[in-house]
């Protein structure tokens, strides 16, 4: 029995550890979309239920404007900690060329697809931020497989692939809060409640002296979501403002490093209780989300695909080499063909652009498209894994 337990713990362990369910997730929506279309769209698009006075499907609203704001709040604690001191996005010297590389990874997809859409279907443009997205847990999964550990430590290959990942997803977060509001913004209303959260939360740090996280996701975190619900900005992003807001340690020593009180501070504590309910919280997304019949298959598919596929690398590139012409340096041990292969790795837009697609685009044949491309963007796994046996035959 011991060893059936044992067997089982380490299923359920890869299958959170490789973000499994999120990809199950999408793959049922798919078959339940085709096998059964009129039955998946009113499961996740008929209006049953009203909130706030806003008729909503609740089971859409639930997953995409409650729940995933869990999933944001971890990726705003992975950008917190990487600006701690010592922290990988904490000096000019170390962060300088990812956040470059970030600017073009970010900048290439966008412009191709702005390009493409304005060239062939002029409707697509207000999809422009979709292929910015990088998906951290994927992209960094093919770079395991690719880059060996040099002398028992991390590849700087995996490391300059997670920074540039990290800042891109503090880019994703502004451009979704800026240019993709939620139909009309109320600026005064979203900073009243967004002040609020934020001074009840200091209040509940450093004069109450409450380490427990739960408080602040009740009570802040409730104020924050209302705030950027009724102030016009995605519910989902409202608790990023909390990784700031928490306790947390003074220093960052790495990415798999514990800090000073070993991990058990308020801000560690949210994300250890969080990281499983979280990858669950990505199933029901990619179930509620990917349902896509196969005819959807469109224009917008192509542009965010190759956009991904190629604007990624090109712009990662071409941003790493200005950076290095004025002096900045890639990591000891990576070299230009380590780049080539992270800048396709970065390509694997999938969950944020998933995101982004239904954020950009109402219910209909064009989101349906670009959310198609979305999800074609895992596809550039495979090519990664290729070109990382062409390029790096002897995994160096």
């Amino acid at each position: 029995m011991s060893a059936q337990a044992n067997e089982n713990g380490g299923v359920i362990t890869f299958l959170f550890e490789n973000s499994l369910f999120l990809i199950g997730g999408a793959a049922a929506a798919l078959l339940y979309a085709n096998l059964a279309p009129d039955s998946y769209h009113h499961l996740l698009h008929h209006k049953n239920g009203s909130v706030l006075g806003h008729e909503v499907n609740l089971f859409h609203f639930v997953v995409n404007d409650i729940a995933m704001a869990f999933f944001f709040l971890l990726a705003g604690k992975e950008i917190r900690e990487a600006m701690l001191p010592g922290g990988p996005l904490s000096k000019v010297s170390t962060a300088s060329l990812p956040i470059l590389a970030t600017l073009g990874g970010m900048a290439g997809p966008a412009c191709i697809y702005a390009l493409g859409s304005r060239m062939f279907q002029p409707e697509l443009l207000r999809g422009w931020a979709v292929p910015m997205a990088t998906d951290i847990a994927f992209s960094y999964l093919v770079a395991r497989m690719i880059f060996p550990r040099i002398g028992g430590k991390t590849h700087p290959a995996i490391v300059f692939l997670l920074l540039l990942a990290i800042a891109d997803d503090a880019g994703g977060l502004i451009v979704l809060a800026a240019f993709y509001p939620q139909g009309e913004t109320a600026p005064l209303l979203l900073l009243g409640f967004a002040a609020a959260a934020i001074i009840l939360s200091l209040v509940f740090w450093k004069v109450l002296k409450i380490k427990n996280f739960w408080p602040y996701l009740l009570v802040p975190g409730a104020i924050s979501w209302f705030g950027f619900f009724k102030g016009g900005i995605h519910p989902a992003l409202a608790l990023v403002p909390l990784a700031w807001c928490l306790p947390h340690e003074h220093a960052d020593l790495g990415f798999w490093e514990q800090g000073e009180s070993d991990g058990q501070d308020t801000l560690n504590q949210m994300e250890h209780w969080w990281k499983r309910p979280v990858e669950l919280i990505l199933g029901l997304f990619g179930f509620a989300n990917a349902g896509v019949v196969f005819s959807a298959v469109g224009m917008g598919t192509y542009l965010v695909f190759f956009a991904l596929l190629f604007g990624k690398p090109i712009g990662i590139v071409t941003m790493t080499k200005i950076g290095q012409l004025f002096g900045l340096q890639l990591p000891e041990g990576m070299g230009n063909r380590h780049l080539v292969v992270v800048g396709f790795a970065a390509g694997i837009g999938f969950t944020v652009a998933l995101f982004v697609s239904v954020v950009a685009f109402p219910s209909g044949t064009l989101q349906d498209s670009v959310k198609m491309g979305a999800l074609a963007s895992f596809l550039v796994a495979p090519v990664t894994l290729i070109l990382g046996k062409i390029l790096l035959p002897k995994k160096a």
